[in-house]
């Protein structure tokens, strides 16, 4: 395989729109200050674990699930417009047990990092490129995920209360229309 600036480019840029790490941060925030903290590595490592193996197995991993993609799509779009209504309307519906183990995985690895947006679109990457060049926008991804994991103090303070409420309330409208983005674009193929 020759190796492919242009392709690994459009791949990274790709999944970084599509994971939205940056939109994320005023949800990842107020999750933080709910559980108690955000294991940043378990969260990283966790959602890039989901990534890889739906680069490396895709719609089968779905199949033996007894899942297609566009019912797995649902089903991340639901949770991801809850989380935007919880972010617009300042109610709490995702509840913790102030463990931060737990929210770790959901809703922080999947469906916030690694949701069904970012699953599919593996998968629809892996059918233009190569696996290696998907590989290594993911990696390049998960640095970045890790780094703003990481930084959520900084930005917190960076934005101060009233930048943050504000963000906050831009970005979940945002959760709130890809969330209906992708229940439009897949509920269709399921309605027989």
């Amino acid at each position: 395989m020759v190796f492919d600036t242009d392709g690994l480019i459009t791949i990274t840029f790709t999944l970084f729109a599509v994971i939205d790490i940056i939109g994320s941060v005023p949800l990842l925030i107020s999750l933080k200050g709910k559980m108690g903290g955000i294991r940043e590595g378990r969260a990283t490592l966790i959602s890039g674990a989901l990534m890889i193996l739906f680069l490396l197995t895709g719609e089968k991993f779905l199949s033996i699930l007894g899942l297609d993609v566009r019912s797995f799509a649902v089903g991340g779009s639901i949770v991801i417009f809850i989380l935007g209504l919880e972010l617009v309307l300042g109610h709490e519906f995702f509840k913790s047990e102030g463990d931060p183990k737990s929210g770790t995985v959901v809703p922080i690895a999947f469906p916030l990092i690694a949701g069904s947006g970012t699953l599919t679109t593996i998968i629809s990457l892996q059918a233009n490129y190569a696996w290696q060049l998907v590989l290594g926008g993911i990696l390049i991804n998960l640095v970045i995920v890790y780094v703003v994991l990481h930084s959520l103090d900084f930005i917190a303070r960076l934005l101060g209360p009233a930048g943050l409420l504000a963000v906050r309330k831009f970005f979940g409208v945002v959760l709130l229309a890809i969330a209906v983005k992708i229940f439009t674009t897949n509920v269709g193929g399921l309605i027989r």
